[in-house]
């Protein structure tokens, strides 16, 4: 049985910026590997929203820690 998170506890810090391909490229800083894009902003942050949610039920379901969101931005 999988227990999901509610949405809040969902929420990550991402890095979102232009591709090569005119396409916004969205990453997971906190989920190795969990990376998406979208052709407009918006379309970009919901593919990640989803992504992150499946990420975190796939730790869930194989009884894995979910990783917190603890990211620092230095300027530098």
């Amino acid at each position: 049985m999988t227990v999901v998170k509610p949405q809040s506890e969902l929420k990550r810090k991402v890095l979102l910026y232009p591709g090569e391909d005119s396409y916004f490229v969205v990453e997971v800083p906190s989920l190795p590997g969990c990376i998406s894009q979208g052709k407009t902003r918006s379309e970009a942050l919901a593919n990640i929203s989803e992504a992150i949610a499946l990420y975190i039920e796939v730790l869930q379901d194989r009884g894995e820690p979910v990783p917190d969101d603890i990211i620092e931005v230095v300027l530098v």
